[in-house]
């Protein structure tokens, strides 16, 4: 059994960091090149047991300028192929799935995800301009899964709500369904697991993340009225089925005491966090938390 080695491909939430139409307080400070900030592209991770076979979890819009900038995931060997040997998906977001479009030359892999994420790109016909050489397979919840080179899944049950654009006029926002999951990946006694997305904690949810030695997690915002504050948007982190990273109720607190290293990702580019000196970033690392950036590398 090989090491489980996962690399950030991004680390940003939707639209990235910074945002292309954005001049945000911290938006500004990337735009002018801030040495205490670094740009970021949309969520994202590759994981791998052996090296050779990586998995893409979640295929943001930026995926094809993330592979170009890794070489773990750059093509090898024969006139066409790819290491990438499946994507699972955690829900149908735009910044989840639009990735998908830019590996749709015939490049043979598997797209893993549970049946409503599988129905909303089932009931999207662009998505069939993938080639008849990409399998889509659907996996309940909680039930063991394989995958190239060597590693286990798990998609477990995390509280959220389904894509923005599938939304009705009084959507859920904290539902436990398979709208919006997280991954469990299994090497040998090491675990990590990912959750891009969570609108609150449950007691299972943390039991589970307690036992990863790995957790990446929903950093979306700092403070729940972030994006009203500031001007950017007239949405809650809780509307929009994120929990804030703050506050009695807040990521910080609902993830202390628990081991292993606890990574950010999914950062919005109005998250002061994404700047290094801030009050903010100083805050969440002397809770025992790394902030995601493109390019990180965890080897275990």
């Amino acid at each position: 059994m090989g090491r489980l080695a996962a690399i950030v491909l991004g680390a940003a939430a939707g639209g990235g960091y910074p945002q292309w139409n954005c001049r945000c307080p911290v938006c500004l400070l990337a735009w002018a090149a801030d040495s205490r900030t670094k740009r970021r592209t949309q969520a994202s991770l590759a994981v791998s047991a052996d090296g050779e076979h990586w998995i893409v979890l979640n295929a943001s819009p930026d995926l094809r300028a993330q592979i170009l900038a890794t070489p773990a995931l750059h093509p090898r060997r024969g006139l066409r192929g790819s290491p990438i040997g499946a994507v699972v998906l955690t829900g149908a977001e735009v910044d989840q799935v639009a990735g998908l479009l830019t590996l749709r030359e015939r490049g043979s892999f598997t797209v893993f995800a549970t049946a409503e994420t599988a129905a909303a790109l089932a009931a999207n016909p662009i998505f069939g301009v993938l080639a008849d050489v990409v399998t889509r397979k659907i996996v309940a919840r909680d039930q063991r899964f394989s995958l190239p080179g060597g590693l286990d899944a798990e998609l477990f049950a995390v509280p959220g709500k389904v894509a923005l654009y599938l939304e009705g006029e009084h959507p859920a926002l904290a539902d436990e369904t398979g709208a919006n999951v997280g991954v469990e990946l299994v090497c040998g006694s090491r675990r990590l697991a990912y959750v891009p997305g969570a609108a609150a904690m449950t007691p299972q949810l943390r039991a589970r993340l307690a036992r990863a030695d790995v957790v990446f997690f929903d950093g979306t915002l700092f403070v729940d009225d972030e994006m009203i504050a500031t001007g950017t948007g007239d949405k809650t982190g809780r509307r929009m089925g994120h929990m804030p990273l703050d506050g009695e109720d807040g990521t910080l607190a609902a993830l202390a005491g628990i081991g292993g290293r606890r990574i950010l990702t999914h950062i919005n580019n109005t998250n002061p966090i994404l700047i290094e000196d801030s009050i903010e970033r100083r805050k969440v690392e002397a809770a025992g938390f790394e902030v995601a950036e493109d390019g990180m590398e965890i080897v275990l």
